[in-house]
Parts: C-alpha cells; sequence; structure tokens
C-alpha cells in the first residue's frame, strides 16, 4: 500500500475501511476498503479528516475486485444458457436462474476455476431444482487486486466449456399413472398413492392424462404400460408391487415393456426397491410402496430430472448412495438438507 495525498488518488483503491464519526450523531464506515476513489469523494474524504490515505495502486497488469468479479461473471454466463449476474456489490456477483428448472453443473470446468490462486466460484448442487431468480452460484476474488492474467485463464475455461453455469427447462410433459395391486383393484383397500404422486408433479409443468387402477398381473399390467406407450405419453409412473414377494410383478412388467432397464433398485434410502426404464423416449419409474409413508423419497431426486428429460444412466443413479440415506428428521427440510447432495 502506498500513502499519498486524497487530491492525487482519484482512480486508486482505498487500502482498508475509512470510519466517519459525528460526535453524539454517528459512527460507521464513510468508504469501504477496496473503494475506488472519484473526484466527488475528495471533499468528503477531507471532512472526515483524511488529507491522506493508503492506497493500492492499480499499475497495468491488475483489476479491483469488482472489475474481476464482473469479468468472471461474464464468462460464465456467456457461454451458459438460463442464467444470468447481478452485481458487483463489495467484490462478488451473483449468478441467478433465468427460469424454473434443474441446475447443471459442469464439475470439471467448476473444478478447474477454483484451482486457479485468489478465485472463488462457489454454487449450489448440481441437479439441484431452483426457482426463477434464485441465486445459484456466487463468484469473486479474494483479495483487492489481482493480476489480470488469472481472469484470462477462467475466460479461456469458459469460453472452451459450454455451459459451465446453466438452467435446463422443465417440459410441458404428458404423465400416465398406473395404481397396482389387487387388494385396491378389488376395493379391498383405499389406494393413497395417487393423491401422493399428483401432489409431486404439481410443482411441474405437467398434463396427467389418466390414472388407471390395474391387479397385480403381469398381462394387464403390460397392456397398462403399452397403452400409454402408444398414446405418446413422456412419462409413466407405476406404483406398488415393487418387491420380491411373488405377486409382485410390476418390475418384470416394466422390463418387458422398455427398450432400457437402467436399474431395478436405488443405493437410496428410502426407494432401495425404485425402478427406473425407458422405452425409447418414454421415461417409466415403479415406485416403491414407502413413497407413500415417507415425505421424501428416491423418487424426489429423480423427478425433476426426468421433468427436465434429463436422460439418467445407471452410474448417475449409483452416485446418489452418497448422500443417499434420509435421515427422516421430525421437520422435513427437504431440499435444503443432505439428502441426495
Amino acid at each position: 500500500m502506498e500513502l499519498i495525498k486524497v487530491e492525487e488518488a482519484v482512480g486508486m483503491v482505498i487500502g482498508h475501511d475509512l470510519t466517519k464519526i459525528v460526535p453524539g450523531e454517528f459512527k460507521g464506515i464513510a468508504f469501504k476498503k477496496g473503494h475506488i476513489i472519484t473526484e466527488s469523494d475528495i471533499e468528503e474524504l477531507k471532512n472526515i479528516g483524511k488529507n491522506h490515505i493508503y492506497v493500492i495502486n492499480l499499475s497495468k497488469g491488475l483489476l479491483h475486485e469488482d472489475e474481476c468479479a464482473l469479468k468472471i461473471g461474464q464468462a460464465v454466463v456467456n457461454g451458459s444458457s438460463g442464467v444470468y449476474f447481478d452485481g458487483p456489490s463489495e467484490g462478488k456477483v451473483n449468478i441467478r436462474a433465468e427460469k424454473k428448472g434443474i441446475l447443471k453443473i459442469n464439475l470439471q470446468a467448476l473444478e478447474e476455476i477454483n484451482d486457479i490462486d485468489n478465485i472463488i466460484l462457489s454454487t449450489l448442487h448440481n441437479n439441484t431444482q431452483v426457482e426463477k431468480g434464485d441465486i445459484i452460484a456466487g463468484t469473486k476474488i479474494i483479495p483487492l487486486v489481482i493480476e489480470e492474467k488469472y481472469i484470462k485463464i477462467i475466460e479461456d475455461i469458459c469460453a472452451s466449456t459450454e455451459n459451465v453455469i446453466s438452467v435446463k427447462s422443465f417440459e410441458n410433459l404428458n404423465i400416465g399413472i398406473i395404481i397396482t395391486g389387487t387388494e385396491v383393484f378389488e376395493g379391498r383397500i383405499k389406494d393413497k398413492f395417487e393423491a401422493v404422486i399428483k401432489n409431486k408433479l404439481n410443482k411441474f409443468p405437467c398434463h396427467i392424462l389418466e390414472t388407471v387402477f390395474v391387479p397385480d398381473d403381469m398381462n394387464k399390467i403390460t397392456q397398462a404400460i403399452n397403452s400409454f406407450i402408444i398414446k405418446g405419453t413422456d412419462v409413466i409412473i407405476t406404483s406398488g408391487g415393487m418387491s420380491v414377494d411373488p405377486d409382485d410383478v410390476t418390475p418384470t412388467a416394466i422390463k418387458y415393456c422398455s427398450t432400457e432397464v437402467i436399474s431395478y433398485g436405488s443405493p437410496v434410502l428410502p426407494g432401495a426397491m425404485f425402478m427406473l426404464a425407458y422405452s425409447n423416449n418414454t421415461a417409466i419409474m415403479g415406485l416403491p410402496a414407502c413413497g407413500m409413508f415417507n415425505k421424501t423419497t428416491v423418487f424426489d431426486l429423480i423427478l425433476p430430472r426426468v421433468m427436465a428429460r434429463d436422460k439418467i444412466s445407471r452410474r448417475e443413479i449409483n452416485k446418489l448412495a452418497h448422500g443417499g440415506l434420509c435421515l427422516k428428521c421430525d421437520q422435513c427440510k427437504y431440499p435444503i438438507c443432505p439428502f441426495g447432495k
């Protein structure tokens, strides 16, 4: 830092907070560390007794924290979709969701950026469901100034990487619901699954075509699934009959109707007997009985991605093991919790 007369400090950066004191009236920060001095600041600086101040001289090749945050924000947003930024404020830029959808993070690019000395780019978790206007990331540099060459590295990373941080929209999908179980079909017990499924679907733009009730009969379950597929249904959700009991034939029916089975079983509790398959572009999900009794299950982790037309791999389902144990808190705070992270 350099000690200099205030008249000579225009365009320079204040090196520490400057306090203003008015006896009996006010005591607080008049100029924050990092503030770039303008002509209009000179009189106020003298009024608070600062004829000389410590400044950081922005020599060639150095950038102030505000300009750095601005450049990083621009680099991230310019190569991405569904995001924008605001700021800088106090050396930080916030990156926000331009629309409702699923947050997608290029983890490799994120790590490369944060490997650069004195750079911070912090985000929410990948595949988080976000609303329009939500803060999804923040960026700043650690010191007040930094060499411009480090920002150029970030710009190069973003220019060579599509969608470092982006938001993928939910699509208005056609949904078919199949409730299986002879006891429900015959009216021996009242179904409780349909209301649970519809309540979760209500959070997304979609059209529920029909709810079909069928007994534990593989042929009839298969017919119901194929009927929805023929109609061009985007997502088919089946419930019940997902265990290994001999009467539970829903997984067999799903497999029979599918062109690709991603997984029968998931490393998530609750939700171990969950099934995901595809019949070409139609996603088929089999929900285990835990979905009726637990507020949050593997269904809550997978459904948002399905509704954004994300093609989910077996590897991605297996990765849910890390963070896949629900704590079943007395007051559920999902998604603000470790589940699925």
